[in-house]
């Protein structure tokens, strides 16, 4: 077999067990804490750790940004542990031996010249270089980085749903921000905690030096009979040794730990970027050179240096201010008109046939709402109230689009559904809506008289300072972002069954499967279809009742699709699983308050039902059908004044056709059959509905 194939398969093999190999490692460190070793095998070790900490700062020094080195802190704790264990090996070989390898006494021989005083300060001086200096400051950045990397996560949060409801990016993208954005946080906490051991190296190595020195002098003086000159010459060398092959690796680490906290994301590795910021700017080269001459010139400063640096300095500007120009004059050439007119391409026309299912258009005095600040993050708050009415009517609802049309009024917003309008409103930024319930006459709030857009009540647009003294005299104040959310959720709850397409009923469909795969398994596609299930769903949705126990209503298909494919009977079916969640929607105290029918309104009303395409739909004379619909309306209208919210109670077989009948008039009015009542529901009928009702 050739060396190269041996090679790759030694280091394939070493890359599939590196896990292994890495847990070894730490094994291993643990182990020459309390193992002797040779003097040999501690040179080794001592290179390992100088090359590792050589490859740390190198590293930093390309990487563009920080979650490329996310492993940062577990490294830095290693490298603090393995600086560690070394110390105490030397400490060992120095003390019982007087002799701690080639490398530690060539730093102490060659490095310091031989005397120990010399390496002494030199130590010192590079420990508190560390100690004070980069330690301290890197664990300070890693600290406030953490604070505000954790203080601003909100901001970026509701920054990436904001993209994801305006459609710039998609769940998978906005998915893997978020991820990034929690491993940055857990990266700067990391961090904080980290640098606290580079701290620690930094303490253990000052006090490590000191009982070196001190334990060195008295073994030598009382346990090997020398005197305090050979023993300080001895031991302090080799403490100083020791201490210098520990600290180099350690600044080295600390400075790679600083340079990586104090990066932020970057394009280019380091040494790229301070090229391009630092000699961007020909003109403070050129400065910089002018000055070095001068001081050159003055009376006793070595002119050569100064010289050298000033021609250096005024080289690279002229450089720099070159390559400039010629960058300048390329960048005209290609920005530069072409005589020949590119056609669009052919791809761009989708676009303007493709509509969203719901989209607000607004005037352009209305876009700043868009905008974050006092009065705007409206994207912010759609994304809320589109998981809120999510949750309510336990549907999918699709990210909603806002436009702004130069072509409305500037203060105009209208809600479209499928690019069809549904309703439209008028807000006022800077501006506050005082709704006006206890009819206090607008004059006295010296506000802008208007009509609240979602129930069209009364109300008076006042400015800031205004809404102390109108709450005081009883009315209601929100923002224009709350005005404009609260008409866009009525208009979504209203028109929720229009919203739930099959692709929709799809997703949650599975969504139901993920769970409980039998049920799904079961119905579809044997027994019904996507689109006939859509049907039923969008039945209970005309009439309020959310869809959050999937899973109960396609059991209740599952159960009684076998037996029928009418639409309208699967429903009651339905309904009647449902019964509990809805009779809590109108039961008050236990208390459910019913209009009942007349059974002689009730049988012809039976009698006229007929099967269509849409449904079953009683066909009644016109009069006939008048004179219900003004009974109804004024039962219901003298009891709400009586402050009751009463629901029609019909027989099963005719609930849902008189529903159809009443609902074009009267489409909040709940009519309820005897099957979707609790036996421990107390009902008390408050009026019966007769065909002649005056």
């Amino acid at each position: 077999m050739p060396a190269s194939t041996l090679y790759r398969t030694a280091m394939n093999s070493i890359f599939k067990n590196m896990d292994v190999l890495v847990a070894i490692a730490f094994v291993f460190l643990v182990g020459i804490i309390i193992i002797p070793i040779h003097p040999a095998f501690l040179d080794i070790l001592l290179v390992i750790n100088i090359a590792f900490a050589l490859i740390i700062i190198l590293v930093t020094l390309f990487v563009t940004e920080i979650l490329q080195l996310s492993t940062f802190p577990s490294v830095l704790l290693l490298a603090t542990l393995l600086r560690l264990t070394l110390n105490i090996s030397s400490t060992r070989l120095i003390l019982t031996k007087a002799q701690a390898g080639e490398v530690i006494e060539a730093f102490g021989q060659f490095v310091v010249g031989g005397d120990y005083v010399v390496g002494l300060i030199i130590f010192i001086i590079i420990t508190v270089v560390q100690f004070v200096v980069i330690t301290n400051g890197a664990g300070r950045i890693a600290e406030v980085a953490a604070r505000f990397t954790l203080d601003a996560m909100p901001g970026k949060q509701m920054s990436i749903d904001a993209d994801l409801n305006a459609g710039l990016i998609d769940e998978t993208q906005a998915r893997e921000r978020r991820k990034k954005l929690q491993r940055e946080a857990d990266f700067f906490g990391a961090m904080d905690g980290a640098s606290k051991f580079v701290r620690g190296d930094a303490i253990a190595g000052i006090v490590i030096v000191l009982i070196n020195i001190l334990g060195g002098l008295t073994i030598g003086m009382v346990q090997r009979s020398m005197d305090f000159a050979s023993a300080a010459q001895t031991y302090t060398i080799l403490t100083v040794g020791d201490g210098l092959v520990a600290q180099i690796p350690a600044l080295l680490v600390s400075t790679a730990a600083g340079l990586l906290i104090t990066r932020s994301t970057a394009e280019e590795g380091f040494g790229s970027d301070f090229t391009a910021q630092f000699f961007r700017f020909p003109k403070v080269l050129a400065i910089a050179a002018v000055i070095l001459f001068i001081l050159g010139l003055v009376p006793g400063m070595p002119f050569l240096p100064f010289f050298v640096l000033a021609s250096a300095c005024g080289f690279g500007a002229f450089t720099i201010f070159k390559e400039e120009k010629v960058t300048r004059r390329r960048e005209e050439e290609v920005s530069a008109p072409e005589e020949e007119e590119v056609p669009p391409p052919e791809d761009d026309i989708r676009g303007l046939v493709k509509s969203d299912m719901v989209e607000i258009e607004i005037g352009y005095n209305l876009v700043s709402l868009t905008e974050k600040g006092e009065d705007g993050d409206l994207l912010r708050r759609i994304t809320t109230a589109r998981r809120r009415l999510a949750s309510e009517l336990g549907m999918i609802i699709r990210p909603i689009r806002i436009r702004d049309n130069l072509q409305m009024p500037p203060n105009m917003y209208v809600i479209k559904l499928k690019g069809s309008e549904l309703s439209r409103g008028d807000l006022r930024p800077g501006y506050l809506l005082a709704l006006n319930p206890e009819g206090v006459p607008p004059e006295e709030l010296g506000g802008i008289p208007t009509k609240e857009p979602t129930f069209n009540l009364p109300a008076v647009w006042i400015s800031p300072a205004q809404r102390e003294e109108a709450e005081i005299k009883g009315c209601t104040v929100v923002d224009v972002a709350t005005v404009l959310i609260t008409h866009l959720s009525e208009v979504i709850r209203s028109h929720a069954s229009e919203l739930l397409g099959r692709q929709e009923v799809k997703e949650m469909v599975d969504l139901v499967k993920e769970s409980r795969p039998a049920v799904v398994d079961e119905l579809i596609p044997e027994l019904m279809s996507i689109g006939e299930i859509q049907k039923i769903l969008q039945n209970l949705l005309r009439e309020n009742v959310p869809l959050q126990d999937l899973v109960t209503i396609l059991e209740t298909l599952a159960d009684y699709a076998t037996a029928t494919k009418d639409a309208d009977a699967l429903t009651e079916y339905v309904r009647r699983s449902l019964a509990r969640s809805i009779t809590s929607r109108y039961v008050e105290e236990n208390k459910l308050f019913v209009i009942t029918i007349d059974p002689n309104l009730e049988k012809r009303i039976g009698e006229s039902l007929q099967q269509t395409l849409y449904g079953t739909y009683p066909v009644l004379q016109p009069d006939v059908s008048q004179r219900i619909m003004h009974g109804v309306s004024t039962l219901v209208e003298k009891l709400r004044r009586r402050g009751l919210s009463p629901v029609i109670l019909a027989s099963p077989r005719i609930r849902m056709p008189f529903r159809r009948m009443v609902e074009r008039f009267m489409p909040d009015l709940p009519v309820l059959s005897l099957h979707e009542i609790l036996p421990q529901i107390e009902v008390e009928s408050v009026g019966v509905l007769k065909e002649n009702e005056n």
